[in-house]
């Protein structure tokens, strides 16, 4: 998840670049990027040095306050831009194939793929939940936080950026299924066919650097916090040790698509869909078996003392009845779901 998030920083900042130099008529944005070594790795370097700079003298404050204003003016930009989508040519194919359900398609590997994104999208089971709730005040629940942030920021955000990207798709013959790039080439591809384009292209990927940069601040400080507590270390120091070997591991997937050339599994992986499947398919639901296990039983953490602590604050609560939910239904759905994925996993 971290390289994942370095290196979609670094194409942030590559293709802003692009706009603000008025070099945004392009096609095959993504792919071009991805198959420069020097250029990926120079603006990787950039995103993990900038980020831990920033980390070792915890200015991460600062730049979430400028941040918040960044993705308020994001997310206005999207409405915008949403309406704009509805109004091209392959809008109705897109909402159709975005909003109608085909309930054929739907089986074991998709329920498994919507539940390690889910995990993957909340940073649930690798401690990112852990370090983050460790940081809300005394004054809010964490049942009542976490409902919050989910539904005013990932799904409201998720569902809209939806508007711009199907339609766009349909419109101009992108693939829908085409992964990362959708987010290069197609908002591109939007930008490029309409009025001021060079403007409205740079801003949004400038939002979107600072969106990038904020979930790497927060991937990152994961690391960081737990080497500081093993070690005892400062945080200058801390953060040049974490931030050479997250660069140094995030360079197998900067370089995987030119240099690093490697089959981990079927045909056309890439080092980026091997530590997709190190995270997202065992990591994360793992992870998150752990950590319901270790709430909720006396082996653990304890039920008792997880709900003092997650109920404490405004807001709302865990409530008793859903001790069994926690304890047994959650862990067993998990470790099914995570067995089935393990079976049918395409590995060959």
């Amino acid at each position: 998840g971290r390289f994942y998030y370095c290196c979609l920083s670094a194409g942030s900042f590559i293709i802003l670049l692009q706009f603000l130099r008025g070099k945004n008529r392009f096609t095959g944005s993504f792919l071009a990027m991805i198959s420069s070594p020097s250029v990926n790795v120079f603006f990787l370097l950039v995103t993990v040095v900038i980020a831990f700079f920033i980390l070792s003298f915890n200015l991460q404050g600062g730049l979430e306050r400028v941040t918040k204003y960044m993705m308020s003016a994001l997310l206005v930009l999207m409405l915008a831009l949403a309406v704009h989508s509805l109004f091209l040519k392959g809008s109705g194919e897109g909402m159709t194939f975005y909003l109608k359900p085909d309930f054929s398609k739907i089986d074991g590997s998709v329920i498994v793929g919507a539940m390690n994104q889910a995990f993957f999208t909340l940073s649930t089971g690798m401690g990112g939940m852990a370090i983050f709730g460790s940081y809300i005040g005394k004054e809010h629940s964490l049942m009542g936080g976490s409902y919050s942030c989910d539904h005013t920021g990932h799904t409201g955000c998720f569902f809209w950026q939806e508007f711009i990207i199907f339609p766009a798709c349909f419109t101009f013959d992108l693939e829908v299924n085409a992964g990362p790039s959708l987010l290069f080439d197609t908002m591109a591809a939007v930008f490029n066919n309409m009025s001021g384009g060079r403007i409205w292209g740079s801003l949004f990927f400038l939002f979107m650097v600072f969106a990038a940069m904020s979930t790497v601040l927060g991937v990152c400080e994961n690391i960081l916090a737990m080497i500081r507590e093993l070690t005892g270390w400062s945080r200058p120091k801390g953060s040049v040790v974490c931030g050479t070997g997250v660069f140094l591991l995030a360079l197998t997937t900067a370089l995987g698509f030119s240099v690093f050339h490697f089959q981990p599994f079927a045909e056309g992986t890439t080092w980026l869909d091997f530590w997709d499947f190190i995270v997202s398919n065992n990591i994360l639901p793992l992870g998150s078996l752990i950590l319901a296990l270790f709430c909720c039983n006396k082996f653990g953490w304890g039920w008792d003392n997880f709900i003092r602590e997650a109920n404490t604050g405004k807001g709302l609560k865990v409530q008793k009845w859903m001790k069994p939910l926690f304890r047994f239904v959650l862990p067993i759905i998990i470790a099914f779901i995570y067995i089935y994925g393990m079976f049918t996993f395409n590995w060959r």
